[in-house]
């Protein structure tokens, strides 16, 4: 039987071909995989600043958009593994954001309702005496 890659003159010419095709399949999967980190990040800083981040959290807000924009230059200079990462940490920032917006406008939710109560039972006192 003959062998297909010839007297192994080819062989390493071919393994070599493989390991460029296989370097530029993972570089291929990494620049998608850190796009749709920045995406994911993109969605989670909008809803952080349409939650109201900017009255209850501008700190966690402000570290989300700073770490969105390292991810976006990083992206723009190849380096994918270092804008996957960045954009990570900008969507947990801006989620970190969203939650503590949230708590804050049930306090302040809760401080109104309180005052509420307290006018209500003021009156039911007047009323009573």
């Amino acid at each position: 039987m003959k062998n297909i890659f010839g007297d192994g003159r080819y062989r390493s010419l071919i393994w070599a071909g493989l390991a460029v095709l296989l370097a530029a399949g993972c570089a291929g999967v990494e620049k998608r995989e850190a796009a749709s980190q920045l995406a994911v990040a993109r969605t989670s800083i909008a809803d952080a600043v349409s939650a109201g981040a900017t009255d209850f959290a501008p700190v966690e807000l402000k570290a989300a958009q700073d770490n969105f924009s390292a991810a976006e230059k990083a992206a723009a200079g190849n380096d994918h593994a270092a804008a996957r990462r960045l954009a990570e940490r900008a969507q947990i920032d801006a989620q970190l954001a969203t939650a503590k917006t949230r708590a804050g406008k049930a306090k302040k939710a809760e401080g109104a309702l309180q005052e509420s109560n307290e006018t209500l039972r003021e009156e039911l006192n007047r009323k009573v005496q």
